[in-house]
């Protein structure tokens, strides 16, 4: 069953949540994932509290970069903080919040998920990552040990914030109660169709397939990398993957990490973004690349079943076909789909979600 209702409290003893005022409101995010690093996880919080600031609020991102920090097991550029219980609590009563959002379920997530129960706080959360889908991949760990950690993590909170439908459902069957509504945005100005776009990618042969994103295991690109497909295949981004990937596939272009302007141009300069992940909740980059005109690829999963619409791409089990039969996709139909996407909207919507730790004045 598919639940989008507002969060109702887990606990009775806690305090009862609110909507937030119309007037500013001072929001914590609590988050694993900052920066440096560049993912979706970071591009949403960032946005959405640089909107949040701009309409008035008072928004405070608590990350790693506070905190030493160790790096993640077989993933060096994520930096997870080392015990931050008690400089968290400091930095938390520094600030004097009026809502608490959990985005992570990392140690920094956990140790405010703690801090809200010991002191009777209600907070909300959101989900961006299938982490026993992760596990697995990485470790073989069995996913419903995962599952069972998460639910108990989310469901302790007012609300578990999910992007896409196919996400709010299965996370539904998986026994969460508290799923919201909350999509995404995409820089439109950033974003956008180049006039002159068969020259950005100049010495590479047509027609071009791309990738962008992390170049790690869980996002599957050696399933696109391996297909039989004409032109070119190029590989945005960087990860713990690359180089196994440059020595297995010799013939792609691996073009490294691009943002901003750049990354906009790659998206542009291409035929076809090929998104082969099956493990994404929401997947940033198909937003950005329907922005830029660049139809996409990929495999009937959450993500895709949710943000591709007819005419701006395929979704196949057969990755060959979708990326073929998305040549043929009408760009323009890909920038008016992109175009119902706003990060003001994204940024509203979260505001409106999350829940007071106690009534205005009291």
């Amino acid at each position: 069953m598919l639940i989008e209702t507002e969060a109702s409290p887990a606990d009775p003893a806690m305090a009862a949540p609110c909507a937030p005022p119309g007037g500013p409101l001072r929001v914590l995010m609590v988050t694993d994932a900052w920066h440096p690093q560049g993912n979706g996880v970071v591009r949403t919080l960032a946005t959405v509290a640089g909107e949040m600031t701009r309409a008035g609020d008072v928004v405070e991102v608590i990350g790693p970069d506070r905190f030493p920090t160790v790096p993640l097991p077989s993933y060096p550029e994520i930096r997870l903080a080392l015990f931050p219980r008690r400089r968290l609590a400091r930095l938390v009563d520094a600030f004097g919040p009026e809502a608490i959002h959990i985005a992570t379920e990392g140690p920094l997530g956990r140790a405010m998920h703690g801090l809200c129960l010991e002191r009777r706080w209600p907070f909300t959360t959101s989900f961006h990552t299938k982490f026993p889908d992760y596990l697995y991949a990485r470790l073989r760990v069995p996913p419903r040990f995962a599952w069972a950690m998460l639910r108990r993590f989310h469901e302790a909170g007012q609300g578990t914030f999910a992007a896409t439908p196919s996400l709010r459902a299965e996370l539904a069957a998986r026994g969460f109660t508290k799923v919201v509504a909350w999509t995404r945005g995409v820089d439109l100005a950033l974003f956008h169709p180049h006039p002159g776009r068969e020259a950005l990618w100049p010495d590479l042969p047509r027609p071009i397939f791309l990738y962008a994103g992390r170049v790690a295991v869980e996002k599957n690109i050696a399933a696109f990398l391996a297909l039989d497909l004409p032109g070119s295949k190029v590989v945005v981004g960087d990860g713990p993957q690359r180089a196994a990937l440059e020595r297995r596939f010799p013939r792609v272009h691996f073009a490294g990490w691009r943002q901003g302007r750049a990354l906009a141009e790659a998206y542009a300069g291409a035929d076809v973004m090929v998104f082969p992940s099956r493990t994404d909740t929401f997947g940033l980059v198909l937003l950005e690349s329907l922005a830029c005109g660049t139809p996409v690829a990929a495999f009937p999963v959450t993500g895709p079943l949710d943000v591709v619409a007819p005419g701006t791409g395929a979704l196949s089990e057969d990755l060959r076909e979708a990326a073929l039969a998305a040549l043929s996709a009408d760009r323009a139909a890909c920038r008016a789909h992109a175009e119902g996407f706003s990060w003001s909207a994204c940024a509203a919507a979260f505001r409106q979600r999350l829940v007071l730790i106690a009534p205005v004045g009291g």
